[in-house]
Order: structure tokens, then C-alpha cells, then sequence
């Protein structure tokens, strides 16, 4: 027995996301055999709700739309994206490892930062200002993330309207 077509909204309400997501994975290629009543409105198939939910997950660990439509073009097509996709998560693993450096020598830095401030403080009148802000340019890894984060790509695919 065939599954019955699914409008947007039970996709939606199954899957978690919005409708606006599911038309923008249309639109980047993500869900094939999206088909059309003869009044135009949207119809998926059951496949889609798995679909939908791979995508989210693979979104969590890290891939973009740009990186799930290729390994799902070619796993669609009948090929065997394994090792890419494997490679695509080591080189996010990887970055996360070294995100997770950088926030950890963050964190370092602001516990020492509190301490100065603190100080800083303690010899600043009631009402007066200490300048601590002012300070922040003469930190070293306070410097060096915010140039990782003016560099970063953004790796939000989805626009912030579409996103549930």
C-alpha cells in the first residue's frame, strides 16, 4: 500500500520546521519529487518526513545545504558518497576542536580580565568611570577571536525567517 501525498503543514508539523524551511530546501534541490495538485499547492511523499530529518540532523553535526545537495545528488543518482561525507565530518570535528580552544583560552582570559577589573575597581571613586571596555584591545585573545569571528563563514544556510 502507497502512502497518501502530504501537504506542507503535515510535513511541517511532523518534521519540526516551518514550511518556509521545506519550500527553501525545494528551492536548493534538497527534496526531489515534490509534485503539484492541478490547483498548484505542494504534495510530498512519505519520504520527504525522512528526508527533512536527515537534513536537520546533518545540519546539527555541521554540513551545509551546499554540502547536502551534493552528497544527496549523488546518493539520489545511485552513488556511494561515504567517504566524502565521512571527510566532511572530520573537518568539522576538526574545527570544533579548535573552537572549542579558542572559547576555553577565552574563558582563561576573561576569569583573569574580572580579576584586573576587579582591582580596577577598588581604586575608581563611586561615579567615576574605570574605562574597563577600553581595556578589551589590549588582550591578546580577546583580539585574535574577534578576528576568527569577523572571518568565520557563516555557516547558517537557512534564512532566519525560514528557520523554525
Amino acid at each position: 500500500m502507497t502512502a497518501r501525498p502530504m501537504g506542507p503543514r503535515d510535513v511541517a508539523r511532523t518534521t519540526g520546521v516551518s514550511t518556509d524551511t521545506l519550500r527553501h530546501y525545494e528551492r536548493k534541490g534538497l527534496l526531489p519529487g515534490v509534485t503539484r495538485t492541478a490547483a498548484g499547492y505542494r504534495r510530498y511523499s512519505a519520504a520527504t518526513v525522512e528526508r527533512v530529518l536527515l537534513i536537520q540532523r546533518a545540519l546539527v553535526v555541521g554540513f551545509s545545504l551546499a554540502d547536502l545537495k551534493r552528497v544527496l545528488s549523488l546518493r539520489d543518482r545511485g552513488g556511494a558518497p561515504c567517504h566524502s561525507v565521512r571527510a566532511l565530518v572530520g573537518k568539522r570535528l576538526d574545527g570544533l576542536n579548535r573552537r572549542i580552544e579558542e572559547l576555553l583560552a577565552l574563558r582563561d582570559e576573561l576569569r583573569l580580565l574580572l580579576t584586573e577589573w576587579d582591582g580596577r575597581l577598588s581604586k575608581t571613586a563611586q561615579g567615576q568611570r574605570a574605562n574597563l571596555l577600553e581595556t578589551l584591545g589590549s588582550r591578546a585573545v580577546i583580539e585574535r577571536s574577534r578576528h576568527a569571528r569577523r572571518n568565520q563563514s557563516d555557516r547558517v544556510d537557512v534564512p532566519r525567517r525560514a528557520a523554525k
